[in-house]
């Protein structure tokens, strides 16, 4: 309910942009449901990690870097075929463009998200399975449309 009512305020700041070009609105579930599984993703291998004894509070800077590493890969291929897509299907490269940077925003930064957060749980002695997954959905929910809609903005020039 927190995520739907930020996200809908965030949404609805933007009113201006859905108006000038419409399409933008069907990307919106796509680009949200992307950044919640990354970031759950990444959270179930942290506290896993953390669960097994294979990941220490120490080996944060370690485990953050291949979590960037992979997200720009993920983010970078789902980029390219969903751009693709969208200059077949809708003949656009600013929209193309538009969402496949958010798409690579979006999931580095639930990536980043998904793993960091367990780990600053553990740190301050919360069960990590309980507190990471809502809160990164909250977050990246919010965050995502945020990103979203200031690169529509800043390429299509709403």
């Amino acid at each position: 309910m927190l995520s739907a009512t930020i996200t809908g305020a965030v949404i609805t700041n933007y009113e201006e942009a859905f108006t000038l070009v419409p399409i933008l609105v069907s990307f919106i579930p796509m680009i949200m449901g992307t950044g919640g599984n990354c970031g759950s993703q990444s959270s179930t291998l942290i506290i896993r990690g953390m669960a097994t004894d294979e990941i220490k509070l120490k080996d944060i800077f370690k485990v953050l870097w291949k979590e960037v590493r992979v997200s720009l890969l993920v983010g970078i291929v789902l980029a390219l075929v969903n751009g693709i897509r969208i200059l077949l299907q809708y003949k656009s490269i600013s929209i193309a463009i538009t969402v496949g940077l958010t798409l690579i925003a979006t999931v580095t930064l639930a990536k980043i998200l998904g793993c960091l957060l367990p780990l600053l749980a553990k740190k301050l002695k919360l069960d990590p399975a309980i507190m990471a997954a809502p809160l990164i959905t909250t977050l990246v929910d919010t965050f995502s449309i945020l990103v979203y809609f200031s690169i529509a903005t800043a390429i299509i020039g709403l």
